[in-house]
């Protein structure tokens, strides 16, 4: 199972203290002390294991290490490890405490998200005309604390959309080796599967219905998933009595929770095409296209689908590799 959201607190290291020592110089004193390590900034770092988020699951608390103490002979504290967290692409870091967010969508992209604290000074470093023989010091600063959640919104060039149990995971597993669960029920899928068709990776979207942007069902856990996609291939069901309204029920899902999804450009399939007769199949085509005809549509064609047909998974892949470089420039 992908995590894909959960909460952590983080706390970087805090700063070594600095010390107070001194060394016999012909006959006086002279302050030695050396300055404390700062400490060690907890860093989250960018792989493309969509999966990274999964150590986080009993690891609520992390801390960086902390720099050691200021020695004698001006010897400063060892500056205290970084803690490096790695996140999937496409993960964005939410401070709760500071209300920022910034997003990692490069590999070995870095952020620092708590800054280790700075080292005390030592004593020699208070050493002064005045003042030749300082007893002063200063204690270590303490590490930044943070509060983070971790939303990993993925990145996929298509997205697959549309009501449970109409297609889309079989669809994917005859185009790419994603191996995604199958079932002939609702609800069959519960999370995302990505699977890479050539230079192009695929995603289809679980849980989607009436609903799902108020938080009915699973949908808007997973409603993120589509925001990055470039591109929608939106699977209405043959078996469906009215795919017109099956397809506005999901457009109304996707412009409530956000209205730049609907922007994107649209391919509608007649998924499940094998299950009626021709006459039936043009008949909800002739339906679907007159959505297509409308003002502000962006549905580039409409075609109907079966999987167990080679020619119409043939025209999946000549679409496919016509968006190949439109998505990739």
């Amino acid at each position: 199972m992908i995590i894909d959201d959960i909460n952590i607190t983080v706390v970087a290291g805090h700063g070594g203290k600095g010390t107070v020592a001194f060394q016999r110089i012909k006959q006086s004193l002279g302050p030695t002390g050396g300055s404390g390590g700062n400490g060690g900034n907890i860093i989250v770092n960018g792989i493309s294991d969509l999966t990274a988020l999964n150590q986080f699951r009993n690891r609520k608390e992390l801390l960086a290490e902390n720099g050691r103490d200021g020695r004698s002979q001006f010897r400063d504290g060892r500056i205290g490890n970084d803690l490096v967290l790695n996140v999937p692409l496409g993960t964005v870091i939410h401070n709760l405490d500071t209300g920022e967010t910034q997003e990692i969508i490069n590999v070995d992209e870095r952020v620092v998200v708590a800054q280790g604290g700075n080292g005390g000074k030592g004593n020699f470093l208070f050493r002064s005309s005045r003042n030749t023989t300082p007893k002063r010091f200063q204690p270590g600063l303490p590490g930044k604390t943070a509060h983070l959640r971790l939303e990993l919104k993925f990145i996929a060039d298509v997205g697959l959309i549309g009501y449970p149990n109409v297609g889309k995971s079989s669809l994917l597993n005859e185009l790419t080796n994603a191996d995604s669960k199958v079932a002939n029920y609702p609800f069959t899928t519960l999370e995302p599967h990505l699977g890479v068709y050539y230079e192009l990776i695929l995603t289809d979207i679980p849980g989607l219905i009436e609903g799902a942007s108020q938080g009915k069902g699973l949908g808007i856990k997973f409603l993120r998933h589509i925001e990055r996609t470039k591109v929608l291939f939106h699977l209405v069901s043959a078996e469906s009595q009215d795919p017109v309204k099956d397809y506005r029920a999901i457009r109304k899902e996707l412009g409530a929770h956000n209205k730049e999804i609907l922007k994107k450009p649209e391919y509608v399939f007649l998924s499940k095409s094998d299950m009626i007769t021709k006459a039936e199949i043009k008949e909800k085509i002739a339906s679907l296209e007159k959505i297509a005809s409308q003002k502000n549509s962006t549905i580039t064609s409409i075609m109907p689908l079966t999987i167990y047909d080679d020619k119409d998974l043939k025209k999946v892949g000549k679409i496919l590799n016509s968006l190949k470089k439109k998505v990739k420039t």
